[in-house]
């Protein structure tokens, strides 16, 4: 028996409560509602808490539970259905947000001036250093025979086109030479004769000799100092078509040789190509005669510059990038070929008004931004967007220089305004229904919501009520 009075008792205290607190509750609502038609009677101006509607008063002033201020109430029963301008004016006031400046602090909310420059979006990609194809030579054999000097025996040195790089003799060639001699020769003997055909003739066989002289690669200088000389060059130098390093080497000293054979392989490193791959979203915006910026780790702290000379017509679809080509030049011999390097790409975007990437909420369909209209009040904003840096976006749309954005704060912004059934940034998102706020007809109590959820409760009377000033960060 004791037991069932310690259950007993408690449980009446508790409905006891619970239907008093129940009874004051929709004697507040009944109060609410009677005031409202009263003061819609009389043609005065109401007042609601954005975030608990069913907080009215008839003169403006904070809510006794957020301490938010309160708005204009809008009620388009009394009027017959028609709407003011006025009202049109407070409808749209419903998508703002009132934020007191403990809030803002709070909410850790931020604003920067919305201003129009120039935008310059870097590009960073991987290239690798390569040799300059149009400054690559052989050396062949002009004709065959045996190497008997070899002036580059080592892959790496450095040689020029003035200087031979190796001497070879031939049978052909000494015979050649010979030919020749015995032409010149009778040239000479030929111009003495009355008859103009037989000394033409004399120098149309110095010509042929000198020609086949040339396509065994004697050069001018050489034909005229055997001319001179009058006795045949054992050994025929062979120089590079240009001054570089040798990057292969296949014969050796002594080594006999057919006609066409390679001898070297010459490279000039003093210019050098570095092809980068671009990703296939960011190579429109590459173009011939950009400056590009390569750095490499073998030189922290060094930049190179060169130029975008070509960009490839085909995609690789391993990577999914496209290549192009950065001529630049070398002094030192500093970039190796095959050696890795960083490229930057500095594109300009243009004159546009620019914020900062964070004042832009994306929904998915649409880009909102929080533009502070009057100090405390933001408003949500349709924008479109153009090019994206790392920090910073372009507004093509939207707002206009001179406006005060939100760049931090600006989802916690958002989110108040769905909770009181505003027209912030999610509640157009396909398959997401947001609860709308009506206005209450005369005799009726508006609907509970806002940020308190379904579980809103005023508060108890002799208890000071706790607002945003209350909380501890």
């Amino acid at each position: 028996m004791s037991l069932n009075k310690k259950i007993a008792v408690p449980l009446i205290i508790v409905l006891i409560a619970a239907a008093a607190g129940g009874g004051w509750f929709l004697w507040q609502k009944k109060t609410a509602a009677k005031t409202t038609a009263q003061t819609v009677a009389q043609g005065k101006q109401l007042y609601t808490c954005s975030m608990h509607p069913f907080i009215i008063k008839d003169k403006p002033g904070t809510c006794p539970i957020c301490g938010m201020e309160l708005i204009k109430k809008i009620d388009n029963a009394a009027g017959g259905g028609a709407e003011t301008p006025e009202q049109k004016q407070q409808a749209q006031m419903l998508g703002h947000v009132s934020l007191s400046p403990t809030q803002m602090v709070m909410a850790n909310v931020a604003t920067i001036e919305a201003r129009r420059s120039d935008l310059n979006k870097e590009i960073n990609a991987v290239g690798i250093v390569q040799f300059d194809q149009s400054r690559q030579a052989k050396v062949t054999a002009w004709i065959g025979g045996r190497i008997d000097k070899l002036n580059v025996d080592t892959v790496g040195a450095m040689v020029s086109k003035n200087r031979p790089v190796a001497e070879v003799y031939s049978p052909d060639l000494v015979a050649t030479q010979q030919e020749y001699l015995l032409a010149v020769k009778s040239r000479d003997q030929l111009k003495k004769s009355p008859i103009a055909s037989i000394s033409q003739n004399g120098e149309g066989l110095v010509q042929s000799a000198k020609q086949r002289l040339l396509l065994f690669g004697v050069k001018e200088s050489q034909i005229a100092a055997l001319e001179k000389a009058g006795k045949p060059n054992i050994r025929l130098p062979i120089y590079t078509p240009l001054s570089g390093v040798v990057i292969e080497k296949m014969v050796q000293q002594g080594q006999y040789v057919n006609t066409g054979e390679l001898l070297f392989n010459i490279a000039d490193l003093s210019t050098v190509w570095v092809e980068v791959e671009v990703y296939e979203n960011e190579f429109p915006n590459i173009h011939i005669g950009q400056r590009v910026e390569i750095r490499s780790q073998s030189f922290p702290g060094k930049a190179f510059s060169g130029k975008v000379s070509y960009i490839y017509p085909f995609l690789d679809p391993k990577t999914r990038t496209v290549k192009a080509r950065v001529e630049m030049p070398n002094p030192g011999m500093k970039l190796k070929p095959d050696m890795f390097v960083n490229a930057v790409i500095k594109v300009p975007l243009g004159s546009a008004i620019v914020v900062p990437v964070t004042a832009v909420i994306d929904t998915g369909t649409r880009k909102v931004v929080w533009v502070e209209s009057s100090p405390g009040m933001f408003e949500p904003r349709d924008v479109q967007v153009g090019q994206q840096t790392d920090d910073k976006i372009q507004i093509l749309s939207g707002i206009n220089p001179g406006d005060k954005v939100a760049v931090s704060g600006g989802y916690l912004i958002d989110s108040e305004s769905q909770l009181k059934g505003g027209v912030g940034g999610h509640e157009n998102m396909p398959g997401m229904k947001m609860n709308e706020q009506k206005p209450a007809a005369p005799g009726q109590a508006p609907a509970a919501g806002g940020h308190a959820g379904h579980g809103a409760q005023p508060a108890a009377p002799g208890k000071k009520p706790m607002g945003m000033d209350d909380m501890k960060m």
